[in-house]
Formats: C-alpha cells, sequence, structure tokens
C-alpha cells in the first residue's frame, strides 16, 4: 500500500505498537514487584524517574525508588499488584497513562484476617529512550484500605508498610 493512507497506517500501527509496549512494561514491572525481583521492577525506571505516593512522600532517582520500595514490601510474605481500568496516551517519544491500584499484601500467612488491600488512582508519564519505553514519573494516591490499615499497620518483624520513615 502506497500514497497518504499508508501513512496513516504507519502511524496508526506505531501508535498501537507504542500502547502495547507501554502495557507491556508495566505488567512486567509490577509482576517483577510481586517477586521481590527489585533489580527487574527497577529497571523499568529511567535513572531520573520521580515516585510521588501519599504516605511516602516524594522519591527522587531509579535507585531511591527501588529502596523505597524494597524496604517497605520486603516484609510481606506474599503480595498482588493489580493494574486496573488502564489507559495510555502516546505523544512521539512521551507518554501518559491513568490507571487504578488494588494491592493484596498477606501480612501473616495461614490467618484469615491476614490479607490486606488498598486501591487509589495511578498516574504515569514516559520516555522513550535508546532500549525502550521507560517510567518517568509516578503518582498514587491511597482512596480506600481494607483489612486493617495496609500502609501504616506493621508487617512481619515490626516492618512498616508504609515504608522507611527517611523517605517522608
Amino acid at each position: 500500500m502506497t500514497g497518504p493512507g499508508a501513512r496513516d497506517l504507519d502511524g496508526r500501527l506505531r501508535e498501537l505498537e507504542d500502547k502495547e509496549a507501554l502495557r507491556g512494561l508495566l505488567v512486567r514491572g509490577w509482576r517483577a514487584l510481586d517477586r521481590k525481583d527489585w533489580r527487574a521492577w527497577a529497571a523499568c525506571w529511567a535513572e531520573d524517574a520521580v515516585l510521588e505516593f501519599g504516605p511516602w512522600g516524594t522519591t527522587y532517582g531509579r535507585e531511591a525508588i527501588r529502596a523505597v520500595v524494597e524496604e517497605a514490601e520486603s516484609g510481606l510474605p506474599s503480595m498482588q499488584h493489580h493494574i486496573l481500568n488502564l489507559h495510555v496516551e502516546v505523544d512521539g517519544d512521551r507518554a501518559s497513562g491513568i490507571g487504578y491500584m488494588w494491592f493484596v499484601a498477606v501480612t501473616e500467612p495461614g490467618r484469615e484476617s491476614s490479607p490486606s488491600s488498598m486501591g487509589g488512582p495511578y498516574a504515569w508519564e514516559f520516555r522513550r529512550g535508546p532500549d525502550g519505553w521507560l517510567l518517568v514519573h509516578q503518582r498514587l494516591d491511597v482512596a480506600w484500605t481494607s483489612g486493617g490499615d495496609a500502609l501504616g499497620a506493621p508487617g512481619p518483624g515490626g516492618v512498616p508498610l508504609r515504608g522507611p520513615s527517611a523517605s517522608a
């Protein structure tokens, strides 16, 4: 196919491929979180990334973000991060996205009252670089919690779910 329709088709195909790559980045990253594969999760973030998470404040830089999240979630025996109602928009080598978080954590295995959960809206910004798409900014607000205070209750070993106090 040649002519103006071909250029339009190429652009639409590129946009679909970019949107799928962004969805894949988030799924790959959040599955890595659940496996506590901190290196794989951190690889989804740009070096100069920013994480805004209400209870933790703002954290700057890939390694600082990894350290804050690893410390906060390392004491949880099991967890699942769900991204719901994901929508992304691509503008060249930049993109933005929105979605909802549903996070479920087991704090004490074998106890029915053990699971805690929380949810809220995500907002993301992405940048395409030589190695593909990376997260450059994430804002996450907590809209609800269930099964105890999933943010403030200490987990096993007294590890607070809200993250290290130095990051606030």
